[in-house]
């Protein structure tokens, strides 16, 4: 019988009650992994631990706090005895013009989609490097890669945390521990369902995605899975955009033969 590719091993995963987060640690669960989850959420936590294999680990925090990084790393370690995958997948997001865009929104957007990933990486590298191996896979976005309207701080954040991948990559390679960026497109999740109702807008996104659909949050989970595991042994420092090819194409005569 042939083994699943993470048997044996740890991962933690922040954001991990809705969407991209809940989807990944269910994809990591199903590959083997025993998985710590984080959010602020605890009621919606225990409802996507419920269904999930290898004795679960549920650690309610909000990652606004500038101490909640340390307190879930050694939290985690206290309940796994080891972390081998990291997942920076909790984020925040605002969609407003950059005139009405004020201090205290960009210092949530840094805090949650910078501070708190870097802090929660310098907590666990320690027990990484002790280990000699690791995995660490950041949850950035095409508003990182690409310009969209509305979105300068948001974007801001995620291109930061792209450029901190490929440091931490350089830094963190010589202990055998590998660090990535997964780049999610328009993804099907509730906090695009009022975006949805809007006349034209799923339409709109269909034509500008070359596979003609929307991402599901498992389309993304499964990437952090291949990243995660040995498959991707020889990656370090990408950021890889999982977006139906949206980032890298344009269709200059939207979809007319």
């Amino acid at each position: 019988m042939e083994q699943s590719p993470l048997a044996g091993r740890t991962a933690l995963v922040t954001g991990a009650s809705r969407g991209i987060g809940a989807a990944t640690a269910r994809a990591l669960a199903g590959a083997g992994a025993r998985v710590a989850l984080v959010a602020r959420g605890r009621v919606a936590l225990e409802a996507v631990a419920s269904d999930l294999p290898h004795e679960p680990v549920v650690i309610g925090a909000d990652l606004v706090d500038r101490d909640a990084p340390a307190t879930v790393v050694h939290r985690a370690l206290d309940a796994l005895g080891g972390i081998d995958i990291l997942v920076n997948n909790a984020a925040a997001a605002a969609r407003l013009a950059t005139v009405d865009t004020d201090a205290a929104v960009i210092d949530e957007l840094l805090a949650v989609n910078v501070r708190a990933p870097l802090l929660l990486i310098g907590a666990l590298v320690p027990s990484m490097i002790d280990r000699g191996s690791g995995s660490i896979v950041n949850l950035s976005s095409v508003s990182g890669l690409v310009g969209t309207p509305r979105r300068a701080a948001y974007a801001a954040s995620k291109g930061a945390l792209d450029a901190a991948t490929r440091s931490l990559a350089i830094e963190l390679g010589p202990s055998g521990i590998r660090v990535n960026s997964v780049a999610p497109g328009v993804v099907d999740t509730a906090l695009w369902a009022k975006n949805k109702a809007i006349p034209g807008v799923v339409e709109g996104i269909e034509r500008q995605t070359p596979l003609r659909r929307w991402a599901t949050p498992a389309d993304i989970a499964d990437v952090v899975v291949f990243l995660a595991s040995d498959a991707a042994r020889f990656i370090t420092g990408e950021t890889i955009s999982v977006d139906g090819g949206m980032a890298r194409t344009l269709d200059l005569y939207g979809g007319a033969v």
